[in-house]
């Protein structure tokens, strides 16, 4: 499994620059925490020079069913909200790790065993996270 793959190739935009307070930003939040996802954490990603994004959300659910109800709640929201639909996503055949790539953020909603095996917040250490409850 390579979900990251879709972050290869392409350039966040150096236009629109996100911040917590962006619209798409607090649509992902609210769908998240709509369909009870759990464990829900934002990283900025904007001091980082290697980051393909301006931001992660990653999230977590225990059954592949909640998986596809965040993830299609996520894309919903956003483009009720927004109007945009994502550039890319990916994992939405084996839901263990679905990635939603609206290009300056990606939302990861992950299966328990994908998140403590990839280990997303570590990697990006040097972010800012923040807690969403």
């Amino acid at each position: 499994m390579e979900p990251l793959s879709v972050l290869q190739g392409r350039t966040k935009s150096p236009v629109t620059r996100l911040t917590r307070n962006s619209k798409i930003f607090k649509a992902i939040i609210k769908a998240v925490q709509d369909k009870k996802a759990e464990h829900i954490i934002s990283l900025d990603l904007r001091k980082i020079p290697e980051a393909a994004a301006d931001f992660f959300v990653v999230c977590q659910a225990s059954s592949t069913t909640q998986i596809r109800a965040i993830c299609d709640s996520v894309e919903d929201e956003v483009k009720k909200v927004c109007g945009e639909a994502p550039y890319k996503h990916e994992g939405r055949q084996a839901l263990q790790w679905v990635l939603i790539d609206y290009v300056n953020i990606v939302v990861h909603v992950m299966h328990p065993d994908a998140r403590k095996f990839y280990k997303l917040e570590e990697m990006w250490s040097d972010a800012a996270s923040q807690i969403h409850e």
